[in-house]
């Protein structure tokens, strides 16, 4: 609904930097005065460009360009919402915000012009977040995802999932009231069966929500092994370009290096650790330190093993230091000064190497050989299954719901015949964790976090 006591708002919603385009954008009650005191008294028709100069208040052009009047409620925030399109100076932007807030309105918080477009049922909050995440997409498959999920596709599975689960709550909650007849009552409403059809279908859109979240989080990896034993080569062959310094002097990485790829679509962040051993030179101490700390934050850690001495008493100490269920990938480098050709080895339970690797790839960062494998494989440790049509982005936030939601769903299948009141409370949280989803039942904290994250002028 619309806000009558909603302040007016205004921000930047152009990125800082010079442009050829810079946009003020403003939202609230009634604009139309507003409109006409900036633009020397012009009168914008809705949805129609008008060019004007922008006025201060002696009358001064500040600048001049488009002027676009969108009437309540035909407009992103529902509110009546104007755009200011002039040039893309800081300057001058500033100089016109500046103006916007002598004619009454406020600087916009960060989100708050989605916030208001949720509040007005605009957009759902599953639609909102996903605003956020097509501006940062970091590859193009994730900003598809993200346009997925403003069209509504995550949020109409979520809202059928949720009618089907009104629906069998409206059936158990009906036999409360006779409760001689309520066990013939929901065996004849084969209410087995809806619930059963209710977990399958939230296990459904789970298995995409985990996905989704792949694409947006991506993955983080890390090298380690003792020095010059190829780390640093092999982050330049992932990143194709000359990222690392490559010397055959022990110790010439003193500090973590971090590259950014992506590997079909999936963002992948590799960090170069310095050589994990004992030094007394505090720089390299320093850039140790911080490998350390790459280490505990990452997903998956490529191990790698000197050609030469295999699994040696340096390697030995690094594998203490890794955490226990950090999933790793034992990399044997340099098989091009042996002749060897590239392969992978996959490995289980008792079967696992001495470096706790389920699988082993013999590979050359000099010449490439063996690349492909190491990818496809980051991509397999991570889940990654690949991009579909009924794919959508997702956040940590969403898959803690659904699997609340699994859990009540999963207790209601537990339920005995005589427990029909604990079946109706489960199938009530169920009911909740999905409404936190798209915002039917969401705390005014939560959204006061998840807003404050967007960036200013959205």
């Amino acid at each position: 609904m619309n806000h009558p006591h909603s302040p007016t708002i205004a921000a930047i919603a152009t990125a800082n930097g010079r442009g050829g385009v810079g946009i003020i954008r403003i939202s609230g009650k009634d604009l139309l005065p507003f409109a006409q005191a900036i633009s020397g008294g012009k009168t914008p028709k809705p949805r129609t460009a008008l060019y004007t100069d922008f006025l201060a208040a002696d009358g001064s052009a500040i600048d001049n360009g488009l002027l676009l009047y969108f009437a309540s409620p035909a407009s992103f925030t529902g509110e009546d919402v104007i755009e200011l399109q002039g040039h893309g100076g800081q300057i001058v932007l500033q100089m016109l915000l500046a103006r916007c807030v002598e004619l009454g309105a406020r600087l916009a918080e960060a989100g708050e012009f989605s916030k208001r477009a949720f509040l007005n049922n605009k957009m759902d909050l599953a639609q909102a977040e996903s605003v956020a995440d097509l501006i940062d997409a970091s590859s193009q498959a994730a900003a598809r995802m993200a346009m997925r999920s403003l069209k509504g596709v995550f949020s109409q599975q979520i809202h059928a999932l949720v009618d089907d689960l009104i629906t069998l709550r409206m059936l158990v909650e009906a036999t409360l009231d006779f409760p001689e007849e309520d066990i013939d009552f929901l065996q004849a409403a084969d209410a087995k069966g809806k619930l059963a059809s209710l977990q399958t279908q939230l296990a459904n859109i789970f298995a995409h929500a985990q996905q989704g979240a792949i694409l947006r989080e991506g993955m983080n990896v890390v090298l380690v092994g003792a020095p010059n034993v190829g780390k640093s080569s092999l982050l330049n062959a992932l990143a194709g370009d000359d990222v690392a310094i490559v010397t055959d002097i022990a110790g010439t990485t003193r500090d973590t290096v971090r590259e950014y790829i992506t590997l079909d679509g999936v963002p992948i962040h590799i960090t170069d650790t310095a050589g994990l051993r004992q030094t007394d030179d505090i720089v390299e101490q320093i850039g140790i330190q911080r490998s350390e700390k790459a280490v505990q934050n990452a997903d998956v850690a490529l191990i790698l093993i000197d050609p030469n001495e295999g699994l040696n008493d340096t390697t030995r100490e690094i594998l203490f230091r890794l955490p226990e269920n950090l999933k790793c990938i034992e990399i044997h480098n340099k098989i091009d000064l042996k002749n060897d050709n590239p392969s992978v080895e996959n490995r289980s339970g008792s079967l696992k190497n001495e470096t706790g690797a389920s699988t082993i790839i013999k590979l050359s960062a000099k010449t490439g050989a063996g690349l492909d494998l190491l990818k496809h494989e980051l991509l397999q440790q991570v889940g990654w299954q690949g991009e579909s049509e009924g794919l959508f982005l997702a956040r940590t936030r969403h898959i803690h719901a659904l699997q609340t939601a699994q859990t009540e769903l999963d207790n209601a299948a537990a339920c005995g015949n005589h427990q029909i009141e604990l079946l109706a409370e489960h199938l009530r949280l169920a009911q909740v964790a999905c409404n936190e989803i798209t915002g039917e039942f969401t705390a005014d904290d939560l959204l006061g976090v998840i807003f404050s994250r967007f960036c200013i002028g959205k």
